[in-house]
């Protein structure tokens, strides 16, 4: 029932987790406001992969709508949140120092608001779902991970363009804009693996 949504989040677009680059001729300004996003970005990229990783967690065929729901509704909304953070971001970095820079980044920080509010209104309509029928409830679902697949697939072009060039390269090369790793906290392995005592927590 929950897989359709778990398959339009995964196939999101999250910023700059499509960045590809390989040159280290960028200026110093560049590479410093690169560094200035992406030590912002990395919590919020972490919050929306464990989001994620949570509605991933509650595909089975025989999770109760109402968990369904409570999970889903929790993870729009931190999603959102984070695209919200994501924004501000970009927002208090200022522009980019390359030619037509403050134009990209107003545009990506509108663009990223955008789908800051359109996951905001996603978890009014999961909260909104009757979880007492199940049939009903799953049809919800559905409408619910087509518009999903509509914020991921549209209205990236802002983005995209902040994440090409020299901007791109840059932000490429900071760990902080890199993808992070789902739903298991960062660092944990600082002691040695002696004891194997329990496999990663699934608690979302």
């Amino acid at each position: 029932m929950n897989k359709k949504l778990a398959a339009a989040l995964s196939g999101g677009a999250v910023l700059v987790l499509t960045l590809s680059g390989c040159s280290d001729d960028n200026s110093d300004e560049v590479n410093d406001w690169a560094k200035k996003v992406c030590d912002q970005v990395q919590p919020q990229l972490q919050k929306i992969a464990n989001a994620n990783a949570a509605i991933q967690q509650q595909t089975a065929d025989n999770s109760k709508p109402a968990d369904v729901q409570k999970t889903d509704s929790a993870a729009f909304q931190q999603i959102s949140q984070a695209y919200k953070a994501l924004g501000a971001a970009v927002e208090s970095a200022g522009p980019p120092p390359v030619d037509g820079g403050e134009t990209t980044q107003k545009e990506a920080v509108k663009e990223l608001e955008a789908s800051s509010a359109a996951y905001a209104n996603l978890q009014k309509k999961i909260d909104a779902l009757e979880t007492k029928d199940q049939a009903k409830f799953a049809d919800g679902l559905k409408g619910i991970a087509d518009e999903l697949n509509k914020i991921s697939t549209s209205g990236d072009e802002a983005l995209k363009k902040l994440q090409s060039g020299e901007v791109g390269t840059a932000m490429a090369k900071q760990k902080g804009c890199q993808k992070p790793t789902a739903s298991v906290p960062p660092k944990a392995d600082t002691s040695p693996s002696t004891a194997p005592s329990a496999s990663p927590s699934k608690k979302a």
